[in-house]
């Protein structure tokens, strides 16, 4: 039964860096990058709106920097989960497209980062050419995490098996066909 792919996808590479079955880190992760990117697009079209943009400016680059260092640790986790995944099948195809997507938002937003650095000094708002970068990135993470939640979501990759996700179904909390490893 382990060896069926749908299964194999569901167990951790590495329960200790990875995260334990049913309870994988890597969707945890990306909310930091998705939540410091989405933000720093939000302080970079406000940037454009009030009187003294300065703030802004400095706040969306600091966000960004976060965002990466936060896409990079959701990465490797991400890798490993990744790992479990059986290749020829449609779930591993849609990872790697959902990676490929990962690494060039992480690397346009590393561009965006260089190309701010030094260049707001004088408190102004953001530029038009760093502004579409940034928009465009979000669009890009949101086609992506649309892949990873038909990741987790269809394909049920590194989330428990129908029989254990039953348990939380059971009335009175019945745990005697609970999993050892849950």
């Amino acid at each position: 039964m382990a060896d069926e792919p749908h299964l194999q996808a569901k167990r951790p590479v590495s329960a200790s860096l990875a995260g334990p079955y049913g309870h994988p880190f890597h969707p945890i992760l990306v909310t930091v990058p998705i939540g410091a990117w989405v933000t720093s697009l939000v302080f970079d079209i406000a940037s454009h709106v009030v009187d003294r943009p300065g703030f802004l400016t400095q706040s969306s680059q600091w966000l960004i920097a976060v965002g990466g260092i936060g896409a990079v640790l959701a990465a490797l986790v991400g890798f490993l989960d990744l790992c479990a995944i059986p290749a020829g099948t449609r779930a591993f195809r849609t990872a790697l497209v959902h990676m490929t997507l990962n690494l060039l938002v992480t690397a346009a937003y590393a561009v965006n980062f260089l190309w701010r650095h030094g260049t707001y000094t004088d408190g102004e708002s953001v530029g038009p050419g760093q502004l579409a970068l940034a928009a465009a990135s979000v669009a890009v993470l949101g086609v992506s995490g649309f892949l990873g939640g038909k990741l987790a979501y269809r394909y049920g990759v590194r989330v428990a098996d129908e029989n254990t996700q039953a348990e939380g179904y059971t009335p009175g909390g019945n745990t005697r066909n609970a999993r050892p490893d849950a």
